[in-house]
């Protein structure tokens, strides 16, 4: 491989890079950051990972701003040089673990001089022009087996769990046909978790013995596994307060749109007259026990299917998944969840750090998936139906209810990072203390390229440039 081919002009002792590179590298910078944000990467990762792009292809004192949609790059060599300007939108938000890590590579490569700067900027075109190695119906059924499989979590039967794989398809489908017209996410909420508790109601109302709460329950699991709690207090963490508040409101926007469209269909049952009792889980043998981590499992391993991770990660997010369940089944009853909860996402996070690292895939992929079967879908399913009751006690229950999801929530993201802090300054324990305090990477690489290595890379550069004046000179 050959060294970075980076247009530079020596004056003195410091290397100067041409306008059109300069240009270059923002807009590969800009771009990089966009695909980062745009799937769920931390304000600061975004920030992280440019700045150390920008200093490897020579532009040392780059100013970065990273908000929720904006990012811009600005850069100027001297006082006396107009500063280089550019910025970028990101428009839409999707999880796409697979692109994701072919990012995550694409900037490992860079960082280790195995690519330039234009071979880097043509490989991140084809990352983003191209398609995925699944089909979208194959994501479908992903989703499908994950909303099954939480329900089987739940202590559902087999019918349950038929009737969540079909509600949660038919949701997937409805969903993927309003974002093709750019309906915003909140009404994608609102339709897909109407109709998961429409077909539940029709179900409720067959002469056959279901209990169609689960099923409800799972699929508000499957809607919350999209939104971004884990970026938004990794922001607020960090610094990045304005990037934290969006996020907040955006995850507080689509969890709105899941508790309407439950609401109505609830409130539809009540009106036709079908009874939809509470589902209320227990685990009181040994065989629920195991059915338990096994549907988390298969529910952790199915989202991270649907999400495009790539297939060499799939049993081990299962793993862990199902570890992290166990976890919580085994501490006392006395605990409360946030807390039990909080101790499995802090034992995810403490994992998540080295097997990532062993499979080459961005932490990223490994917490988010697997806390997924930890979300507070059944808190937020109790809340809405003790709030549909009329008596002031049930309101205030389910007020209750409602208010447990939410420190559910803020448990998961709050012992992931956690985790994730303990155990990457232990991975390198060599390290600098400011690197240690600047908060764990969930994407990018983890230590940016040491000051000895950009003056070893200056000084080859260097000795390139002069072999090859010599050449042209001969």
């Amino acid at each position: 491989m050959g060294l970075v081919d980076i247009g530079t002009r020596a004056t003195g002792n410091i290397c100067t890079v041409d306008g059109r590179d300069v240009n270059l590298t923002l807009d590969f910078g800009l771009r990089v950051g966009e695909l980062l944000l745009a799937s769920g990467a931390g304000a600061a990762d975004v920030t992280a990972t440019m700045r150390s792009l920008a200093r490897h292809f020579g532009l040392r004192n780059a100013e970065i701003d990273v908000t929720f949609i904006n990012l811009s790059m600005q850069y100027q060599a001297t006082a006396e040089d107009v500063p280089a300007l550019m910025t970028r939108q990101v428009k839409a938000r999707t999880i796409d673990y697979e692109h994701l890590t072919q990012v995550d590579h694409l900037i490992r490569s860079v960082l280790r001089d195995e690519v330039d700067l234009r071979q880097a900027r043509n490989e991140l075109a084809r990352i983003v022009s191209g398609g995925h190695g699944r089909p979208r119906w194959a994501v479908s059924l992903g989703v499908a087996v994950m909303a099954a499989a939480v329900a089987v979590q739940l202590g559902g039967g087999p019918r349950v769990a038929v009737l969540a794989l079909i509600s949660a398809a038919a949701l997937d489908r409805l969903q993927l046909f309003l974002a093709r017209r750019r309906l915003p996410t909140f009404y994608q909420q609102v339709a897909g978790a109407g109709l998961a508790s429409l077909l539940a109601v029709a179900a409720a109302a067959l002469p056959i013995d279901i209990d169609v709460s689960s099923s409800i329950t799972a699929n508000i699991v499957v809607l919350l596994a999209g939104i971004g709690f884990m970026g938004a207090l990794q922001d607020a963490l960090t610094g990045f307060h304005i990037t934290a508040s969006a996020r907040v409101m955006e995850a507080m926007m689509s969890t709105a749109g899941i508790i309407a469209g439950v609401g109505g269909g609830l409130a539809l049952a009540s009106a036709v007259g079908v009874a939809i009792p509470p589902v209320i889980p227990g685990v009181t043998s040994l065989q629920s026990v195991s059915l338990t981590v096994a549907g988390s499992a298969v529910g952790a391993a199915a989202f991270a299917y649907a999400s495009y991770a790539p297939s060499r990660i799939i049993l081990p997010i299962a793993l862990i998944a199902g570890v992290a369940t166990a976890i919580t089944v085994a501490l006392p009853d006395d605990l409360s969840r946030a807390w039990k909860v909080a101790l499995a996402a802090f034992f995810v996070g403490l994992v998540s750090y080295s097997v990532a690292g062993r499979l080459r895939v961005p932490p990223l992929v490994v917490v988010v998936s697997g806390v997924v079967p930890q979300l507070p879908g059944l808190s937020i399913y109790r809340g809405l139906t003790l709030l549909a009751e009329e008596s002031g006690r049930d309101t205030s229950q389910g007020l209750l209810a409602m208010f447990t999801a939410a420190s559910v929530a803020l448990a998961l993201a709050s012992g992931v990072i956690l985790g994730e802090y303990v155990a990457q300054p232990l991975k390198r324990q060599g390290r600098k203390l400011e690197w240690r305090l600047s908060g764990p990477r969930l994407v990018g690489p983890v230590r940016p390229v040491s000051g000895r290595e950009r003056r070893r890379q200056r000084r080859e550069r260097r000795r390139e440039e002069q072999q090859q004046g010599l050449a042209g000179e001969s």
